[in-house]
């Protein structure tokens, strides 16, 4: 029966993609030594927050997230990234392929939050595997198996691609979800003093406020 054995190799931006993905260069391998037909494989990828350091200005950006430094021993906690699934094709041994990884820009998501907030270093990842394994039996016939529930691997993707990855899809923008309420008292504001774009409305308000709160 065929043991399967995962580990990421590398990580890069997906150029051209119809949404951002990160392509995660990832090597199976069989231990049993049979012929893999082909595997249909799953992946519930984990932020495992604990894993790293944090710098000063790291601990002020993520505060939105994790609340005061002083009790992130009560709020740090690992979290869920997203999901992703390949087709692996045939092999004998081992085989590297891309696992593409959608990622969203949408700061209403917790894990957008954590890689905008992190400077630099790395985001310690946890990949947890599930799927199945279509490979030739002893007979020569094609069977099936599951993937067994204990497959896992971690690895340290670097922040940098994380970030290079946005640069590459929203140049110097970034997205925002409102409430509809909110938006719509916006546009009144906007259409009011005949603001051209929504940058300049949101930077009007925000002299505003801090000139009412300097007075």
């Amino acid at each position: 029966m065929p043991d399967l054995q995962f580990q990421v190799q590398g990580a890069s931006v997906v150029p051209n993609a119809a949404s951002p993905c990160v392509a995660l260069q990832l090597q199976v391998s069989n231990a049993g030594g049979e012929l893999i037909h082909t595997v249909v494989l799953r992946c519930q990828i984990q932020i495992e927050t604990t894993r790293r350091r944090y710098t000063e200005e790291d601990q002020r950006q993520l505060r939105d997230l994790f609340g005061e430094p002083e009790r992130w021993g009560q709020t740090l906690r690992s979290t869920l990234w997203t999901h992703a699934q390949v087709v692996v094709p045939s092999f004998l041994m081992r085989i590297v392929t891309d696992l593409h990884v959608p990622c969203t820009f949408d700061f209403n998501v917790a894990a957008t939050k954590y890689f905008a907030g992190l400077q630099d270093g790395d985001v310690p990842l946890l990949l947890l595997f599930s799927g199945s394994v279509f490979y030739e039996g002893p007979d020569g016939a094609m069977q099936v198996a599951p993937i067994s529930w204990d497959k896992e691997t971690r690895f340290r993707l670097p922040v940098k691609v994380w970030r290079d990855l946005m640069d590459a899809y929203y140049p110097n923008s970034a997205w925002l979800c409102l409430r509809r309420d909110a938006f719509e008292r916006l546009l009144a504001y906007k259409t009011l003093h005949g603001i051209p774009t929504w940058e300049e409305a949101l930077e009007r308000l925000m002299n505003a406020a801090e000139e009412a709160v300097i007075l």
